[in-house]
């Protein structure tokens, strides 16, 4: 039986437009994330008005040409497969009745990351070519680190975007953490969504979401495509031999800083020799 924090593709059509995930706040418990992934045919076009939510729109695979008012961001993506392992271009778009339009150059898949509109903030490229790859964790606990949207860049309001690689037999979310108390600043509230890939696509990963008085608890088999949703709790992920695994976070809540606190029966892990 699937989680009700997993969401399998839904493969929706609109036109040219399949609707690959929808994690919507009506549905998903969630008060401050919401989640969208399209695959467009070429000349295909998503328009979309955002009144209190920004956007982060991600580029994952493909080409796009992304518009709002005057500003026009041509030909933007970098990969034809999440799993080159290199930086992607998106696009921070805020709220406040802003409309902005995504044009397939080629066919495309692109996320929509969205979050609640504080304030004002110009329309940004957040370019590939600025994101330095981050390399976390050691032994059989490494990734590798995207931030297309971390809480250090001031594009966002509430928004925070991540992409992590991480290789077979590894373990990432690891030692396992969470954040969701709002004290500050030892821990922030944040809601977190998980969009996965796996390579080569038949594979499967784990990801358990647990409380620590295990109000929360869930194991899923996750597999190409889905979703994760963690309202809450501790979020590890582990990767079987021979797969390699791919991930899109989004991230919001109460005050945008990412505080994270480690389930202290695991904490002694980092300080091994």
């Amino acid at each position: 039986m699937v989680s009700h924090l997993q969401r399998k593709p839904l493969n929706k059509q609109w036109g040219k437009i399949k609707v690959i995930q929808e994690v919507l706040r009506e549905d998903s418990g969630l008060k401050y994330v919401q989640f969208r992934l399209m695959e467009m045919e070429p000349g295909s076009q998503f328009e979309e008005e955002l009144d209190r939510d920004e956007c982060c729109i991600v580029a994952m695979t493909g080409r796009i040409t992304v518009s709002e008012d005057e500003q026009v961001f041509e030909n933007i993506g970098t990969r034809e497969s999440v799993f080159e392992r290199k930086p992607t271009d998106s696009v921070f778009v805020a709220g406040g009745g802003n409309t902005f339009l995504i044009t397939a150059v080629t066919r495309a898949r692109v996320a929509l990351c969205y979050a609640p509109a504080l304030r004002p903030l110009p329309t940004r490229l957040l370019a590939a070519k600025d994101i330095q790859p981050e390399q976390r964790g050691k032994y059989h606990n490494q990734r590798v680190v995207h931030n297309i949207l971390p809480d250090s860049d001031p594009s966002a309001s509430s928004l925070l975007v991540v992409e992590v690689y991480t290789e077979s037999g590894n373990f990432s979310s690891y030692p396992p953490h969470k954040h969701d108390q709002d004290n500050l600043p030892e821990e922030s509230f944040l809601e977190e969504t998980y969009y996965h890939e796996i390579d080569p696509q038949q594979g499967f990963v784990f990801q358990r979401v647990y409380t620590d008085d295990r109000s929360l608890d869930e194991t899923m088999a996750v597999e190409h495509g889905d979703v994760v949703i963690v309202p809450a709790g501790y979020h590890p992920v582990g990767v079987p031999d021979g797969y390699a695994s791919y991930y899109l976070n989004v991230m919001a809540g109460p005050k945008r800083i990412w505080k994270f606190h480690n389930d202290p029966a695991h904490e002694w892990i980092i300080n091994r020799p």
